[in-house]
């Protein structure tokens, strides 16, 4: 429910944010910690009576989290823990990234439990594990609240996957329709990959999506498998153009851009003479402007 300064216009709107400041770190931390408990099955904490589990061994998930995600921000014990700030306000630093590798392993790993008799004198239940994981759903719903809340533009999926919310962009699930229903495999199999790439969280993998976006370009071109490369890529353009005479010269100067902009820039091509992309924000660019492309031509495609 919305609060009153919400309901009546009074607050300044939640700046929208791809970047995890420790503040939202120890929400989304709290929110991990919480669902440990459903764990238990995978690293449980057996009653000292031998009446069998009774909780989660945290030992054993710091343990075996030092393998699974190893630069997950722990204490100077070595435990897995919030970043602080000092008296000077100087934060530790932290791989942002790692902690949505948490959120993932949780998610992907938690299940139910039924809460059995209880034990007075250690003053827990023992437990037995389901083989239902509806708590994954509720960790989901409250992760993806303290998203929203903080404004990260982050999102954790029904495949229990964390993707990255892109706003003002090309990439729809409208042009994912499009795209999930080309025939051409190999076309098909290149967008999904540049696709999923571009939704992931790190940065890093921007230019690998980009990289097999303008893969799929390229194959677009040869979709007319009996003509040749040029001949293939002149239909298209005809196709899309609607027997406008404007829009087929558009287009063709559009195809010869971008094909140039794959060759002089370091997308799939990485000789010394390439045009570094330095600024993330060019790639997302590049995408962008690929993309609406091969969406357009795939509408009219035959």
């Amino acid at each position: 429910m919305a609060l009153y300064t919400e309901r009546h216009g009074m607050r300044k709107p939640i700046e929208r944010t791809s970047t995890i400041t420790i503040e939202m770190y120890s929400m989304l931390l709290d929110c991990c910690e919480k669902y440990y408990y459903y764990l238990s099955w995978k690293f449980p904490e057996n009653c000292f009576d031998g009446r069998g589990c009774c909780g989660v061994d945290e030992n054993k998930l710091n343990q075996h989290l030092l393998f699974d995600i190893p630069s997950l921000f722990r204490n100077s014990d070595g435990v897995i823990a919030k970043p602080q700030k000092n008296y000077y306000g100087e934060a530790d630093k932290y791989d942002q990234y790692a902690l949505l590798d948490l959120i993932e392993y949780i998610a992907q790993n938690c299940k139910d439990v039924k809460e059995l008799d209880w034990h007075a004198f250690f003053k827990h239940y023992h437990l037995r594990t389901l083989t239902t994981n509806e708590i994954a759903g509720t960790f989901r719903d409250e992760i993806n609240e303290v998203f929203y809340k903080t404004g990260l533009l982050f999102t954790l999926t029904s495949d229990l996957v964390v993707e990255r919310i892109i706003e003002d962009g090309t990439l729809t699930t409208a042009v994912e329709k499009i795209i999930s229903a080309v025939k051409e495999k190999g076309l098909k199999d290149l967008l999904n990959e540049a696709v999923s790439l571009f939704k992931q969280p790190n940065p890093a993998l921007r230019n690998d999506a980009v990289e097999k976006l303008w893969d799929a370009f390229e194959r677009l071109k040869t979709y007319y498998t009996t003509l040749d490369k040029k001949d293939s890529a002149e239909k298209i353009i005809k196709e899309m153009s609607n027997n406008q005479i404007e829009f087929e010269e558009l287009f063709r100067t559009e195809f010869f851009a971008l094909t140039k902009i794959g060759n002089d820039y370091r997308i799939r091509h990485h000789e010394t003479n390439k045009i570094d992309i330095v600024d993330i924000h060019h790639y997302d660019y590049f995408f962008n402007r690929c993309l609406a492309l091969i969406a357009m031509a795939l509408r009219n495609l035959q």
